[in-house]
């Protein structure tokens, strides 16, 4: 008697592949590890932060109250950051603070290693330790900006935290003391001066109407005070005796 026999056909590549895991989404509890596993699978989500092991998706963003003074913010951190030596800044780059917190900052001025700060490049080239100065452009006073991310960047020891609230149309300087941010005050001229890099001024009437060339000037008399020559010359003393 004659036997058929069926040939059993060979596996295709996709029946082996893996499929990815399923995309990151606001409330998810993860471990840094998990989440940056995942984030790289989906390279469609341009920004998703870890914050104390939760993992949010930040909505789209509009115009007006988040990207124009988003924009705005990067340009004055951007001349100062040019005029300072060790200063450098960052737009949206992955900040790995600990375990549970990974966020993305809307801006961030960190002095390097060789002129006295904490943060450096890991080998993936993310922002490891704790810069000086973070901002965030947030929608109101109720977001996480200055609930979540305000308690992580505290205890983180970021020194200064300056939040946009576009919808109260207001700025907040934090200044870290003893573990606590309190609000800074502006001068009598309404200037908000930074304590950690002496020569940042803003004025944050000039800021909320848009207006970025008066921001601009009041940041030129800054770096043209006699604190932030004194602070150049000791960021380059520093440099100097850490070769």
């Amino acid at each position: 008697m004659a036997l058929s026999t069926l040939a059993r056909s060979k596996p295709t590549a996709a029946a082996h592949k893996t499929p990815p895991p399923p995309p990151l989404n606001s409330g998810d509890r993860l471990t840094r590890a998990e989440f940056e596993r995942i984030y790289a699978a989906h390279p469609e989500i341009k920004k998703a932060e870890l914050i104390e092991g939760v993992v949010y998706v930040p909505s789209p963003t509009r115009h007006r109250e988040h990207g124009k003074p988003h924009f705005h913010t990067i340009g004055w951190l951007n001349l100062y950051s040019a005029a300072t030596p060790g200063v450098e800044g960052s737009d949206t780059a992955t900040l790995r603070l600990d375990h549970e917190n990974e966020l993305q900052p809307d801006a961030l001025l960190f002095l390097l290693p060789e002129y006295g700060g904490s943060t450096r490049i890991g080998e993936e080239g993310y922002l490891e330790g704790t810069p000086e100065l973070v901002v965030e452009v947030a929608a109101s006073s109720a977001s996480y900006d200055l609930n979540q991310k305000k308690r992580v960047y505290a205890r983180s020891d970021v020194a200064e935290y300056i939040v946009y609230l576009a919808y109260e149309k207001r700025v907040i300087w934090f200044i870290l003391r003893e573990g606590v941010y309190k609000e800074l005050q502006p001068d009598e001229s309404g200037l908000l001066k930074s304590e950690n890099f002496p020569g940042l001024w803003l004025l944050p009437d000039a800021l909320l109407e848009g207006e970025i060339a008066r921001v601009l000037e009041a940041l030129q008399k800054g770096l043209a005070s006699a604190e932030h020559k004194s602070f150049c010359d000791a960021l380059e003393t520093l440099r100097k005796e850490t070769k």
